[in-house]
């Protein structure tokens, strides 16, 4: 019996090494030679984008906002989002660790006691004590258990990245809203300078209407003035402690933990000079959306695989010892052992087409996959060319913007000499401060801009993770086929 055993496992482990269903190859999606908007910048600009490999993992220090640093750092550690996405990444090792719990043998204890009281009149009662050892193994012959664990390794990469894109998302989103805050508290400055400015002409006319060189229009104009731009103030501050909010919440913090240490006003951080953005080649290695998606698409390869093994048959070793007795002390007497050891085999033969069935289904899931990581990859293209397109193109609008600040200044100064001398209207003057005071405004948001764009462009190619989380290799031992 042991020689056609041992006959018997020889011949099945011959088949163990290989495994049904697709082997996973990474996909090669086409992607452009270069950027397109890389090469809108002109050198006499500011910030250039350059085609130089990008080192994004700390963009955010290129800003030089100690501030926003601090800011960046805390966030990492304590949103909500994140801890989601690790607790997502210990879930995923853990359903790994099932599947390959299928490929071990398995074994179960029991033991039982039990009193009899058999009919009749001169019926005796009787103990029985029982204890076993239950042992069972299948053997992999097709693979179908170590594509399972394939799938789930790939899993657990797609978690991984998924934690990589929430971080990416995150450190995003709290540079945004702080360059928002630090952008309206800017606006601020800027309506509360030109309200002093505006008083001082509203005083101006006030004495010229005592010595009798204009009339009560001109007064209630320049009054008019102060309370429209002043009007302006408290709609900024309440942005700008709604922002405060939002970036307390994304820190998993109360809304208003950080009024204090947000609330007086800070510089807008600036686009450093260059702005590196790589090859779009390195986009699909870089953005964590695109390495989770092709997990995925992994995964679902090697679903096709488990499928499939269930249309061959399932080899087992079985074995079970067992000892029952009716005195405690004679169980584990070789007399009260019984016990029995062998091979056994099962072998779905019909079932109405469902296991067919179910691999179509695993095949259309594997070809959704595919269609999935080809849309975010031209998605990533677009978001990159988007960020680049508008980051040249605010630069441009804001020098421009420059250029009005300084003209709209300069003919504000000029009307009210003008006025002053009584060579022009009051109407001149008012145009000119609410001019000067529009240029003003639009600049700042249009410096906002600009560094919202930037981060933007950080974020679409990729930036803002630490690769510090080691991935679970993608196939499990012998996975990939013979």
């Amino acid at each position: 019996m042991i020689r056609h055993l041992v006959m018997f496992t020889s011949g099945i482990i011959v088949f163990a090494g290989c495994a049904v269903g697709p082997n996973f190859r990474p996909p090669r999606p086409a992607v452009p030679q270069a950027w397109v908007g890389a090469g809108r910048l002109s050198t006499s600009q500011p910030s250039v984008a350059t085609s130089q490999p990008a080192s994004l993992a700390r963009w955010w220090d290129t800003l030089g906002d100690p501030k926003l640093t601090a800011l960046v750092e805390e966030a990492i550690q304590s949103n909500l989002d994140v801890q989601l996405a690790t607790a997502r990444i210990r879930q995923a090792r853990g359903q790994r660790g099932i599947a390959v719990g299928g490929l071990l043998p398995s074994a179960n204890a029991s033991a039982a006691y039990s009193r009899q009281h058999p009919a009749g009149a001169l019926a005796i009662d009787q103990n029985l004590y029982q204890t076993g050892l239950d042992a069972a193994w299948e053997i992999d012959v097709f693979g179908g258990l170590r594509r399972g664990v394939e799938s789930a390794a790939a899993e657990i990469i797609a978690a991984v990245e998924a934690l990589r894109d929430v971080q990416v998302t995150l450190v995003a989103e709290v540079a945004l809203t702080y360059v928002q805050l630090r952008g309206l508290q800017e606006q601020i400055r800027i309506a509360r300078d030109n309200v002093q400015g505006q008083r001082r002409t509203a005083e101006i006319t006030r004495q010229r209407r005592k010595a009798g060189f204009v009339s009560d229009l001109d007064v209630a104009n320049a009054d008019a003035q102060v309370a429209t731009t002043e009007s302006q103030i408290p709609v900024l501050d309440a942005a700008a402690r709604q922002t405060i909010y939002t970036l307390s919440v994304l820190l998993a913090k109360s809304p208003g933990d950080l009024v204090d240490s947000l609330s007086p006003g800070g510089p807008l951080p600036a686009a450093p000079a260059d702005v590196p953005v790589g090859l779009p080649s390195d986009l699909l290695r870089r953005r964590p959306d695109i390495r989770q998606a092709e997990a995925q698409l992994h995964s679902a390869t090697a679903q096709i695989g488990v499928a499939t093994a269930d249309l061959f048959p399932k080899f087992s070793l079985t074995g079970s010892i067992d000892w029952r007795a009716a005195q405690s002390q004679d169980l584990f007497k070789s007399i009260s052992r019984s016990w029995s050891f062998g091979p056994s085999m099962t072998w779905a033969i019909f079932q109405g087409g469902a296991v067919v069935s179910n691999i179509k289904v695993q095949e259309a899931l594997r070809d959704q996959a595919m269609i999935n990581y080809r849309k975010i990859v031209l998605t990533a293209l677009q978001d990159t060319e988007n960020a680049l397109i508008a980051f040249a193109r605010e630069q441009e609008h804001r020098r421009i913007l420059a250029d009005a600040v300084t003209f709209n200044r300069r003919a504000e100064k000029l009307s009210m000499d003008l006025y002053q001398q009584g060579q022009t209207d009051f109407i001149n003057v008012l145009n000119a401060q609410r001019s000067r005071y529009a240029a003003e405004d639009a600049l700042i948001q249009s410096e906002r801009s600009v560094t919202t764009d930037l981060i933007a462009l950080y974020k679409a190619l990729g930036g803002g993770w630490e690769p510090a989380t080691p991935a679970a290799p993608t196939t499990a031992p012998d996975a990939a086929g013979k």
